[in-house]
C-alpha cells in the first residue's frame, strides 16, 4: 500500500481539515458585530487562538504532503488566521511601540498619582491578604469591584489613611468602593445603563493642586448567566468615552470593564475617548483568571489622557480572587505627554458609537462631568 493510501494518513488529513475549518470559523465570527455572548466571547482568547493556529500550521507543514492541493489551501488559511490574531495581540507586547511614555525619574512627587484597581470577588473572604497588598503598595486611590457589605466592613480599616470614600455595597457582584488619600469632590454614584450596575465619578485633587477627572466602571459582561448580549456593556463604555472626549481636565478611567484590551469595543472606547492605554508596547498584564494560567486575558484596565506619563504598571500577586489587582503609577506631565498618540477615530467609529448608545437609549449627557463647568 502506497503512502497516500494509508487509512491512518487519510484520517489524520481529515482531522487537520476539520481543525482548520474550526479555526477559520472562530477567527471570522468576531468580524460579525452581533452582540451575542457566543460571538463577542471569541474576542477574549485571541492569544490561545494564535497559539493554536501556530501549532496547526506546524502540523500541516510536517504531516501534509507538499504536492497535495490540500496543502496549498490549508497552509495559507491557517497562516492568515494566525496573522489576524497577531494583529490584535501584538500591540500588547514589548515588540510594539509604547503608546505612553515613561515618566522622568525626577518627576515631582506632588504630580504623581497611584491607583490600585481590584476585583476582589464577592465570595472571597481573604481580606487580610488583600489589605496587606494595599498597605504595601500604599496607593493614592483604591478601587474595588464586587465588594459587598462584608468587604466594606473590612475595607473601612483603611479609612484612617484614606479618608475620602465612595461606597456602594451590593450583593449582586456589582458592588463598588473607592478609598482615597486625595480629596474627591463632586463625587457621584450612577447607574448609567443598567439598574444594579453602578459606576462612580469624581474629580480628585493632586498634592500639586491639579484636578483630575476620574471615572470608575464595572459594566456587566456578555455571558450566558448574566447578559446574553454585550449591548449594555458596550453602551456604557461608549457613553463614557464620548463624555470624556476633549475634556479640559486630565482624565483617568479605570475598572473591570469585562472586555479584553484587544477587542473592537475597547479599541472603539480608546478611539472615541482619546485616552491612552499604558499596556500598549509593554505587555498584556492579564488580570483574569487568577487560578488558570492558560486561560488569562486583560479584563481590568486603566486608561488616561495624554496629560500623564507612566511611572510603573504592575500586576500584583494573587489574593484569593479570580482577578489579579492592577497597580498603576502615573505622573502628570502635560508638556512631556503632549505628543503621545493613541487610536485615531474615524467617521465609522463615531457612527458606530452613536448607534450603540441609541440602541440602549442612553447618551453621554447622563455621564457626570466632575470638575467641569455645567452648561
Amino acid at each position: 500500500m502506497c503512502y497516500a493510501e494509508r487509512p491512518e494518513i487519510a484520517t489524520l488529513s481529515m482531522m487537520i481539515v476539520l481543525a482548520t475549518l474550526l479555526l477559520l470559523l472562530v477567527t471570522l465570527l468576531p468580524l460579525w458585530r452581533h452582540p451575542h455572548w457566543l460571538v463577542r466571547g471569541l474576542e477574549f482568547p485571541r492569544l490561545l487562538l494564535a497559539a493554536a493556529a501556530l501549532l496547526l500550521l506546524l502540523a500541516q507543514s510536517l504531516l501534509l504532503r507538499p504536492d497535495q492541493a490540500l496543502s496549498w489551501v490549508l497552509l495559507p488559511v491557517t497562516g492568515a488566521c494566525l496573522l489576524w490574531q497577531l494583529r490584535w495581540i501584538l500591540p500588547y507586547t514589548p515588540l510594539w511601540k509604547r503608546e505612553v511614555k515613561a515618566a522622568r525619574s525626577d518627576a515631582p512627587e506632588e504630580h504623581r498619582l497611584s491607583i490600585l484597581t481590584a476585583n476582589v470577588l464577592t465570595t472571597n473572604r481573604n481580606a487580610h491578604t488583600f489589605l496587606k497588598l494595599v498597605q504595601d503598595c500604599a496607593p493614592d486611590v483604591l478601587v474595588t469591584l464586587e465588594s459587598d457589605q462584608w468587604w466594606q466592613d473590612q475595607l473601612d480599616a483603611l479609612q484612617p489613611a484614606m479618608p475620602h470614600a465612595l461606597k456602594c455595597p451590593l450583593d449582586n457582584f456589582y458592588g463598588m468602593h473607592v478609598y482615597s488619600r486625595l480629596p474627591l469632590d463632586e463625587a457621584s454614584i450612577e447607574f448609567l445603563v443598567e439598574d444594579g450596575v453602578p459606576s462612580m465619578h469624581a474629580v480628585l485633587t493632586l498634592p500639586s493642586g491639579d484636578r483630575v477627572r476620574v471615572h470608575f466602571l464595572h459594566p456587566a459582561p456578555p455571558s450566558p448567566t448574566e447578559n446574553p448580549h454585550s449591548a449594555e456593556r458596550d453602551a456604557e463604555l461608549v457613553i463614557v468615552a464620548r463624555s470624556v472626549a476633549g475634556s479640559p481636565l486630565p482624565v483617568v478611567v479605570t475598572g473591570d470593564l469585562n472586555d479584553v484590551a484587544w477587542s473592537p469595543t475597547t479599541r472603539l472606547f480608546r478611539a472615541i475617548s482619546g485616552l491612552l492605554d499604558p499596556r500598549v508596547g509593554r505587555g498584556m498584564f492579564n488580570t483574569f483568571h487568577a487560578r488558570y494560567p492558560f486561560l488569562r486575558w486583560p479584563l481590568d484596565h486603566l486608561f488616561h489622557s495624554d496629560d500623564f506619563t507612566l511611572r510603573s504598571l504592575r500586576r500584583l500577586p494573587p489574593f484569593g480572587s479570580d482577578h489579579f489587582a492592577l497597580f498603576t503609577e502615573l505622573v502628570l506631565a502635560p508638556v512631556r505627554g503632549a505628543d503621545q498618540d493613541g487610536v485615531k477615530p474615524t467617521g465609522e467609529d463615531h457612527a458606530r458609537a452613536r448607534s450603540i448608545a441609541a440602541a440602549q437609549q442612553v447618551s453621554a449627557a447622563s455621564v457626570p462631568t466632575p470638575g467641569e463647568p455645567t452648561a
